[in-house]
C-alpha cells in the first residue's frame, strides 16, 4: 500500500493514507518535515504567503504565512480560497463507462398509476403546519400495535427493566436491550411502512416559505415509493391545502392515490379527528398491500448523491465510488442527482462547463451567486461550511471538501440545474440546489423524486429518509468495523489498494440494485432513522 496519494498532477499536496512520522518518504524523494496525520496533507513545494493551495487540479486554500516543502497544511498556515467561474467553455465528448453487465438488468419495483416505479411502498402522513406534530405522535404511537409495520428495537423491554430494578433495589447496570426475541408476523407484508413527516414550518414565516413547504409535501405525495397519503391541517395556517394540491397538480396532473385531508378545526373533537385519520390509514394499508413488485428496468431509477461526516478519504474512495455508480446508471438511461450547493464551492467552472448548454451552465451559477449572496447578507460564507470534525479529519477548508465532494457525480455531462423542489424530470445527471446540512439534503433529494439515496461518511453518521431506502457507503474500513450497524458499504479497499474505483463502483451498483428489489434492506431503514427537515429559505415573522 502506497503512503501517500498525488490526486491530480497539478496539485502541490499530497494526501497521507496512513500516519507519517517525520523524514517519510513523500513524493519524488521528498520526505515529511514533520508528523503528518492520516488523512491530512503535506506540501510538495515551498509556499508564500498568498500562494495557492492546489488539490484535486483545482485552487482549495492559500497561504498565510511561509509553508516549506514537506509541512503539513492546516487551519494555522492556509485559509479557503477557490477559483473563479464564469461562461461555460464546453468540454469534449463524454466516455461512459462499460455496463454492458448490467445491459439486461432489472431491480423489482411497484408500478404506480402516473407510470413511475417505486423501490418501496408506504403510506405517509403530512402535517401542512407543527401544530398538527403532536397529533401525528399519538397516531404513530398507536399504529405500533400493528404487527411488522414498524421496527422493534427493544428499548421498551429495558426501561421497563430498569423500573422493575429500581423498584427492587437491585443494581441498574445489569439491565440489558436487544431485539424482540420473537418477530412478529407482518399484518401487512407489502407495505414497507408508514411514515410521518413532522416538521417545525407551515405557519410564522413568509408566503414563501409556505408555498416551499407545500411544494416539498407534494414531492412525497407524488413520490413513487409513496401510495397513499393522509394529511392534517389546522385550518388557519399559511401553509394552505389548496397550495398543496396545486403542487400535486403541477407534478401529477392525473394524481389518483388515495388522499385524505382531515382538517382539525371542523372536527368537534381531537378524538373524533385521531380516529378518523387511523381509520383512514388502516384502510389505506389494506388497500396498498395488493400491491407486487414487478420487474423494472435501470432507466427508472433515480440516485440521490449525498455525504456527511465526512472525512479526508471523502473525495478520494467512497464519493469517486458514488461517481462510478451515477456514470454507469445515466449510461444505462437513468437519473442521477447531485446536490450541496454549499459543497460545490470551488468546482463551479468545471460543473458548467459539462452543462450541455448554455442555459444550463447559467442557471447553474446564477443559483451557486444567489446561494452566496444569501449567506453573504446573514453575515456567513459558504468557507463556514466545513464543521469541526471535518476539519480535524483533514478538510481543512470548504474549497477541499467541495473538489471530493463534487466526485459523487461521476463525470457524464450535467443535463439539468433544479432549484429547492423542483422535480428530477430528464435521464442524465442533474445539480439539485439544496443546503450541505445532511437531513436537509437527503429531505430534498427524496423530495425532488430520488428513490434510493446513496449517502457516504467517513466519520459516521446514521442519516435516513422516511421514503427514499438510504444506503450508507463508508470511506474507510476501519469505520466499516466500528459502526456496523449504520454502515452498509465498505469503500475503505480503494484507500488500501485492494480494489480500484471502478470494481467497487461495481460491486455498490449491484447492492443498489438489490436494495430496489427489497432484496436487501439498508441499516438506516432498519434502524428507523426517518429524517425530515425541510429547508427554512425565508425568514420568521
Amino acid at each position: 500500500m502506497d503512503k501517500t496519494l498525488l490526486i491530480d498532477p497539478r496539485d502541490n499536496v499530497v494526501v497521507a493514507l496512513e500516519p507519517l512520522s517525520p523524514g517519510a518518504p513523500l513524493l519524488d524523494g521528498l520526505t515529511a518535515r514533520e508528523s503528518i496525520p492520516a488523512k491530512h496533507k503535506a506540501t510538495l513545494v515551498d509556499l508564500a504567503p498568498g500562494d495557492a493551495v492546489r488539490m484535486y487540479g483545482v485552487t482549495v486554500g492559500k497561504a498565510t504565512r511561509p509553508i516549506r516543502a514537506g509541512e503539513r497544511i492546516s487551519t494555522e498556515n492556509i485559509v479557503h480560497e477557490a477559483d473563479s467561474f464564469g461562461a461555460r467553455v464546453p468540454v469534449g465528448p463524454w466516455t461512459a463507462p462499460d455496463v454492458g453487465r448490467w445491459a439486461n438488468a432489472s431491480f423489482r419495483g411497484y408500478r404506480r398509476a402516473n407510470g413511475t416505479f417505486g423501490t418501496a411502498n408506504h403510506w405517509i402522513v403530512l402535517p401542512m403546519v407543527f401544530c398538527e406534530n403532536r397529533n401525528l405522535e399519538v397516531i404513530r404511537q398507536a399504529l405500533r400495535q400493528i404487527p411488522g409495520l414498524t421496527p422493534r428495537f427493544g428499548y421498551e423491554r429495558f426501561v421497563l427493566d430498569l423500573v422493575r430494578r429500581h423498584r427492587s433495589g437491585e443494581p441498574l447496570e445489569g439491565a440489558v436491550t436487544g431485539p424482540e426475541s420473537v418477530p412478529e408476523e407482518r399484518l401487512f407484508p407489502n407495505v414497507d411502512g408508514v411514515k410521518f413527516l413532522l416538521h417545525q414550518m407551515g405557519c410564522g414565516g413568509t408566503r414563501g416559505d409556505a408555498r416551499s413547504l407545500c411544494a416539498l409535501l407534494a414531492g412525497y405525495a407524488t413520490h413513487p415509493n409513496v401510495a397513499g397519503v393522509t394529511v392534517l391541517s389546522l385550518g388557519c395556517q399559511n401553509a394552505e391545502v389548496r397550495m398543496l394540491e396545486e403542487e400535486i397538480a403541477k407534478r401529477d396532473p392525473g394524481f389518483s392515490k388515495p388522499l385524505q385531508v382531515l382538517v382539525q378545526q371542523a372536527y368537534p373533537s381531537e378524538e373524533a379527528l385521531i380516529g378518523a385519520a387511523i381509520r383512514h390509514i388502516f384502510d389505506g394499508l389494506v388497500t396498498i398491500n395488493e400491491f407486487r413488485r414487478e420487474p423494472v428496468p435501470l432507466t427508472e431509477l433515480c440516485l440521490g448523491m449525498e455525504c456527511g461526516g465526512s472525512d479526508g478519504f471523502s473525495g478520494i474512495s467512497a464519493n469517486p465510488v458514488l461517481g462510478q455508480v451515477s456514470d454507469c446508471i445515466v449510461a444505462l438511461g437513468g437519473k442521477s442527482v447531485l446536490a450541496e450547493f454549499p459543497e460545490l464551492c470551488g468546482v463551479e467552472q468545471e460543473l458548467i462547463n459539462r452543462s450541455i448548454d448554455d442555459a444550463t451552465g447559467a442557471r447553474f451559477a446564477k443559483l451557486m451567486r444567489q446561494y452566496e449572496a444569501w449567506a453573504a447578507a446573514v453575515g456567513a460564507s459558504l468557507s463556514m461550511n466545513p464543521s469541526p470534525g471535518n476539519i480535524a479529519d483533514g478538510l481543512i477548508t470548504d474549497a477541499i471538501k467541495s473538489a471530493g465532494a463534487a466526485k459523487k457525480g461521476g463525470t457524464s455531462p450535467v443535463v439539468d440545474v433544479l432549484d429547492y423542489t423542483e422535480p428530477v424530470a430528464k435521464p442524465g445527471l442533474s445539480l439539485l440546489n439544496t443546503p450541505g446540512n445532511d437531513a436537509e439534503c437527503t429531505t430534498a433529494l427524496a423530495g425532488s423524486g430520488a428513490n434510493v439515496i446513496l449517502f457516504t461518511t467517513g466519520l459516521g453518521t446514521p442519516m435516513g429518509n422516511p421514503v427514499a431506502p438510504t444506503l450508507k457507503i463508508s470511506t474507510n474500513s476501519d469505520l466499516a468495523r466500528r459502526m456496523q450497524d449504520i454502515i452498509d458499504f465498505d469503500a475503505g479497499p480503494v484507500i488500501t489498494g485492494a480494489a480500484t474505483i471502478a470494481e467497487m463502483g461495481g460491486k455498490l451498483l449491484d447492492l443498489v440494485i438489490a436494495t430496489a428489489s427489497g432484496e436487501y434492506v439498508p441499516k438506516a431503514v432498519r434502524l428507523g432513522q426517518d429524517d425530515f427537515i425541510p429547508w427554512k429559505r425565508g425568514v420568521s415573522l
